[in-house]
């Protein structure tokens, strides 16, 4: 596959090698050489070694945990491409670190969102492409062309195979996150129910109320991140209490911090499903009902699309 003006180069940062391979074969394309390393200070160092003059490059990085050694891998291999005379470069971002600090939550505080949306411009990326933004109006922080993918698609088919639908119930676990429940409720036809709950301090969730008739459904939380893991435990068992049959859930980006793999396992949740933006762990592999979607096809049709500089959004028509 080649761009409409000039050669598609694919350059993998450390966050997330699994997936820059897998999107790269989707392509067909090899993956750039290049060498990310860092000095004994931790300083790091970025060498394209091919020719990029006049390509089309996509840089394929999360900023995930480390969040600010990956944001700096990003920043300097978008200097080195732009200083070796790449036409154009396209941040793909599958996981968007930072983007939970999207507004200010009380006095003295940053918008960090804004803050590393302007770090990535002024690098001097032209185009940005990421997965499900925890808010989509983050696309107005950048003030360059940004693509907001979604992974919906992908666990719409993944539901209609392995559940009956009729009997499906899909439950957003928070007020927030109605939207984007309600949307995947009415791609499968099925009701939507809602968790109402309090967060007393960030990292602990108490839910307070189910709203909608859950009995006897087998329930599918969706959210975009899960970090603690404490509010999808919390919710399966306020569902479960309420007379749901089975409960699942299906998340966007794995984030799963501290201990929030043995909270999942030694939960009540039948099984939780989540998309490959973020490298899985070794623990997170290894569990017996964590199940991982890969979201390669998505990226690679999404990256030939823009090179090709034909219309990404009716991927989600």
């Amino acid at each position: 596959m080649s761009a409409k003006n000039g050669s598609i180069k694919l350059i993998a940062g450390n966050s997330n090698p699994a997936l820059a391979q897998a999107v790269a074969d989707g392509i067909g394309l090899s993956l750039t050489k290049g060498v990310v390393r860092r000095f004994a200070d931790m300083e790091i160092f970025v060498e394209i070694q091919e020719n990029v003059r006049g390509s089309d490059a996509f840089i394929l990085q999360s900023t995930s945990y480390p969040a600010n050694d990956h944001l700096m891998e990003l920043l300097i291999i978008t200097d080195a491409l732009r200083r070796s005379s790449a036409r154009r470069i396209t941040a793909v971002i599958p996981y968007f670190g930072y983007a939970r600090q999207d507004r200010r939550s009380g006095s003295r505080t940053p918008i960090s969102a804004k803050l590393v949306a302007n770090l990535i411009t002024q690098a001097g990326v032209d185009r940005v492409m990421t997965l499900d933004l925890h808010a989509g109006q983050i696309q107005g922080f950048f003030d360059i062309p940004t693509d907001n993918l979604y992974a919906s698609p992908l666990m719409v088919r993944d539901i209609k195979e392995k559940f009956d639908v009729a009997k499906v119930m899909v439950v957003s676990p928070d007020v927030g996150g109605v939207a984007r429940a309600r949307g995947l409720a009415k791609r499968i036809n099925t009701p939507l129910a809602i968790i109402d709950k309090r967060r007393e301090r960030p990292g602990e969730s108490e839910v307070m109320n189910v709203i909608g008739e859950v009995a006897g459904h087998t329930c599918i939380l969706i959210d975009d991140i899960v970090d603690s893991g404490g509010t999808l435990v919390n919710a399966a068992d306020a569902l479960l209490a309420n007379g749901a049959k089975e409960v699942y859930a299906y998340i966007s980006h794995g984030v799963l911090s501290g201990g929030a793999v043995t909270r999942i396992t030694s939960s009540r949740l039948k099984e939780l499903v989540i998309t490959d933006s973020i490298q899985p762990t070794e623990a997170v592999r290894n569990a017996a009902n964590i199940r991982t979607l890969s979201v390669a096809g998505l990226i690679a049709e999404a990256i030939n699309r823009t090179a090709a500089e034909e219309s990404v959004s009716s991927l989600f028509d």
